[in-house]
């Protein structure tokens, strides 16, 4: 007799097992039936069961787990499609039209080698027709209207509809790619470069998923804060199947089912094939999305086949047909859609019951079923799909609606691994598309070189359709819409505060930092807009004293008891919350700042996003994020806290930034600050919000590192040209004695660094009799900037001095310019330094140590900077060259 907790080789263990088994007879029975059903009628037959008697118990309220995948057929029966609200026809020869001039734009801006991109569109075509004749919001209602992320890839096919719509014209069709003209058309969805038609940049692949989650949920968060009511508007993300395997693509599938945005819609186009070939080759890709987005908590619609696999699936009495599309891998079905009806016989309809189905069809309906007749390519399956996902409550929805790749571009195109690489078409080709797409071209208007656009004229019974449409849902889309409204300036208390200074008390300049930003919440009139945004940092940054205050968004409330409740500072989150803790997602945090930056746009309703993150993992872990944040024309704050590359002193590595301001450098709408003071942060945020919620707003956003290094906060000091300075990146901070007698030099710090200048300036003059004024440098790559632009005034005959230079002009001896970041980042501005340039920073991987240590390890504490500083003067012959050995020795420096 075996031992009942040591289970025999054929015994069969599951969870189960820990629960009480109250009737095992009753148990066995069931057991006995499906084995009966799996001997006598096969295991396709049980499997059919058992799906059925789940859904069964769904329905009448059994709680069981959800299966994660279902058969490889449409989600929606041909029975239970709705009635198509349109004209078939009409919206049939609206599509061919688009089509042709899609093509036709890509083709000629091919003979200029421009390139573009013509079989993404061509799969696409319906997805994004039914949308927009039936479903997509525009901004004319509430003015939010929808949001559309349009696969980058297939802007043409939008050009294309809105050249139809007499929103472009044909010459800038005609310049697709030549922005240089003057009236061109940019490659892809960019919002900087045609912002009254596009929103949302989508063409990095994996932050259009990403950004459209955070989207949903900021609509959400506007109408729980009673800013907005955005009830009405649904976002729309169009992606591509091999698009998914990007990280960011699946980030936040979790969050958008456990917020329930059901105002939320994926069209994923499965046309199998990435940019070198199938997806997933040897398996299938709907299957496993499908797995993915269910196991996730979406609801998932399956638009795969088309009406021609209607009746065919019926004759399927033995499941034999839907067991064989399930295993059939997506790079054959890529084959069999191209390739002819032998090649389909005798490699798909194998054995016995198949090849009875196949008998009974032609070998057009077979190639056609291959070829043609797939989900995404026909409008009542698309439009049913559509109505099942905005109809659906609870949760987001994904439809995965399979395609061909360059469908209608003829046999050379498509599902053709290349197509891709694809940009154009020859004439001949030109007019079997038009024959298929039964468009009404001459031949004689395709007996040139260039094939030409076609429009069907203004007053065509197609125009007027489609603006008809338009009109009935709001609008034309894609639109981008400014409505002018300018926030109301800030009271002046909370940045008096810091530039009154904190007297004795030291204070770091992240804590200077969020105390302002915490009185500007408190404002009546402007701190509602604000909008704080944390990736599970908020204690770090000090920043917890606004979760009893101003809340923590959450779309459930608070169900729970907090443990911390009995304390002053206790986590509360709640439906109308301000604030936004992320938890650890730094891409996450960077999507939903993206959000509130560009509500100004979305929404007519301008947000501040004020996003607070550890210094390091800001630029350098979301960098393709800010670059999408500048195209989309983002306003906000980002700060990079516990910055600089010796303040986080036993972090060590992987938290020592000394590089984002360079990074930073890189994009031209961030506008990079590096303050040493409180009162420097006051002037910085009081212009930030002027330049970008004031009268004449600009598309820019301020990026400020601020450090958790306490220090003393001096009063702001006095003087014409002081504020000025902090705005435009430089101003004498301490002089030194102008009657004394000796060498000068000058230092230049930003950050935390002007500390350690401080105390070199002190030390040059009791232990070496030099003279240093120490200036503060807010902004190298602001000073930059500016040196960039005089330089191009000057080619252009208009001479101005840039402002770096004309502020040094008066200073004496050579410059020595420290920092807490790699030299590249003071070294922008050397070229532009008329005296003698040098200067210190953290170049290397940064160490855990006690700041003093790692200061001194990348020799830039205050020792270090009077051993540069008199070897620079030493060079220039103002100091004798000993002198320089003596600071080493005494300072025990060693290079």
């Amino acid at each position: 007799m075996s031992n009942p907790a040591q289970p025999t080789e054929s015994s069969a263990t599951s969870e189960l097992d820990q629960l009480y088994d109250r009737d095992t007879e009753e148990t066995a029975e069931w057991q006995a039936s499906l084995d009966a059903v799996v001997r006598n009628a096969g295991p396709e037959r049980a499997v059919y069961l058992m799906r059925r008697v789940h859904e069964h118990a769904a329905r009448s309220g059994v709680s069981l787990p959800g299966l994660l995948s279902s058969d490889y057929i449409n989600s929606i029966p041909s029975s239970s499609q709705p009635a198509f609200d349109g004209d078939v026809a009409m919206e049939s020869r609206i599509t061919a039209l688009n089509r042709w001039n899609a093509a036709a734009m890509v083709t000629r801006g091919s003979h200029d080698g421009l390139g573009g991109h013509i079989s993404t569109y061509a799969s696409a075509a319906w997805l994004y027709e039914i949308g927009f004749n039936h479903f997509f919001k525009g901004k004319e209602g509430d003015g939010s209207g929808d949001q559309l992320y349009v696969q980058g890839h297939a802007s043409p096919g939008i050009y294309a509809r809105v050249f139809l719509e007499g929103r472009l014209s044909e010459a800038q069709l005609d310049a697709f790619r030549r922005e240089a003209t003057g009236h061109g058309l940019p490659s892809y969805p960019h919002p900087r470069r045609l912002p009254w038609l596009w929103e949302f940049p989508t063409v990095s692949m994996g932050l259009g998923p990403l950004g459209a989650i955070y989207q949903a949920r900021f609509n959400r968060y506007l109408h729980a804060r009673g800013i907005k009511d955005t009830s009405a508007s649904r976002v729309w993300a169009f992606l591509g199947d091999g698009e998914m395997d990007e990280p960011e693509s699946m980030a936040a599938l979790a969050l958008a089912a456990r917020e329930g945005l059901d105002n939320l819609t994926f069209v994923i186009n499965c046309n199998l094939q990435r940019l070198d070939g199938p997806v997933r080759s040897n398996s299938k890709i709907v299957q496993e999305l499908e797995t993915r987005f269910r196991g996730a908590g979406w609801n998932v619609v399956k638009t795969l086949w088309g009406e021609a696999w209607d009746p065919v699936l019926r004759q399927d009495t033995t499941g034999a047909l839907v067991h064989r599309l399930g295993e059939v891998p997506d790079a054959q079905m890529q084959t069999l859609a191209a390739r002819d009806a032998a090649y389909i016989r005798k490699s798909f309809f194998t054995g016995d019951a198949l090849s009875g189905i196949a008998a009974g069809l032609s070998d057009v309906q077979l190639t056609d079923l291959f070829e043609n007749s797939r989900g995404g390519h026909e409008p009542l399956k698309v439009y049913a799909a559509y109505r099942a996902a905005t109809e659906h409550r609870g949760s987001p929805t994904v439809i995965l609606a399979q395609t061909v790749k360059g469908h209608t571009l003829g046999p050379d195109f498509e599902s053709r691994n290349a197509n891709h690489q694809m940009k154009k078409l020859s004439m001949e080709q030109f007019r079997q598309m038009r024959d298929l797409l039964e468009l009404p071209i001459p031949d004689s208007s395709l007996s040139g070189d260039l094939v030409p656009f076609w429009h069907p004229g203004e007053s065509s019974p197609e125009v007027q359709y489609m603006r008809n449409r338009r009109a009935a849902l709001g609008g034309p889309a894609p639109v981008r819409k400014v409505v002018a409204k300018p926030l109301n300036k800030p009271p002046a208390r909370p940045f008096e505060a810091l530039e009154k200074g904190f007297g004795n008390q030291e204070v770091a300049t992240t804590t200077a930092l969020v105390r302002l930003v915490k009185d500007l919440i408190r404002d009546k009139e402007t701190g509602q807009r604000w909008v704080p945004i944390i990736p599970d940092e908020a204690r770090t940054f000090g920043l917890e004293s606004l979760f009893p205050t101003a809340g923590i968004y959450s779309p459930d409330g608070q169900n729970y008891d907090p443990v911390d409740a009995d304390q002053l500072l206790h986590y509360k989150e709640s439906k109308s919350g301000q604030l936004i803790d992320e938890g650890i997602t730094e891409a996450g945090s960077m999507a939903e700042f993206t959000a509130a930056a560009t509500s100004y746009a979305t929404h007519g309703e301008p947000m501040i996003p004020f996003y607070i993150f550890y210094a390091m993992f800001g630029f350098q872990r979301t960098g393709d994020q800010f670059w999408a944040l500048a195209d989309q024309m983002g306003r906000g704050f980002v700060i990079g806290a516990t910055a600089g590359r010796t303040t986080m002193t036993g972090e060590g590595l992987q938290h020592a930034d000394g590089h984002s301001h360079l990074l930073a450098s890189t994009n031209p709408a961030a506008i990079s600050y590096d303050p040493a003071f409180a009162y420097e942060i006051a002037v910085i945020v009081r212009d930030g919000l002027r330049r970008m919620y004031g009268d004449q707003p600009e598309n820019v956003f301020y990026y400020l590192t601020v450090y958790n290094e306490p220090k003393l906060q001096p009063r702001m000091p006095s003087g014409p040209f002081i504020e000025e300075g902090i705005r435009r990146g430089i101003y004498r901070f301490r002089q030194a004695d102008t009657s004394a007698a000796g060498p000068r030099i000058q230092l230049l710090s930003s950050g935390t660094a002007i500390h350690w200048a401080l105390e070199a300036q002190e030390l040059l003059r009791t232990h070496w009799n030099v003279h240093a004024d120490v200036w503060s440098v807010t902004s190298w790559t602001e000073l930059r900037r500016d040196a960039l632009e005089a330089d191009r005034e000057r080619l252009r005959g208009e001479e101005r001095i840039p402002y770096v230079t004309s502020a040094l002009a008066e200073a004496q001896g050579p410059v020595l310019a420290v920092s807490d970041w790699m030299r590249q980042v003071p070294d922008q501005i050397s070229q532009w330094v008329e005296q003698d340039y040098s200067s210190l920073g953290t170049d290397g991987f940064g160490l855990s140590d006690a700041r003093d240590a790692v200061r001194r390890y990348f020799r830039v504490d205050a020792e270090s900077i009077v051993v540069a500083a008199l070897d620079q003067l030493a060079r220039a012959g103002e100091v004798a060259p000993e002198r320089v050995a003596q600071a080493r020795v005494r300072y025990h420096w060693q290079g």
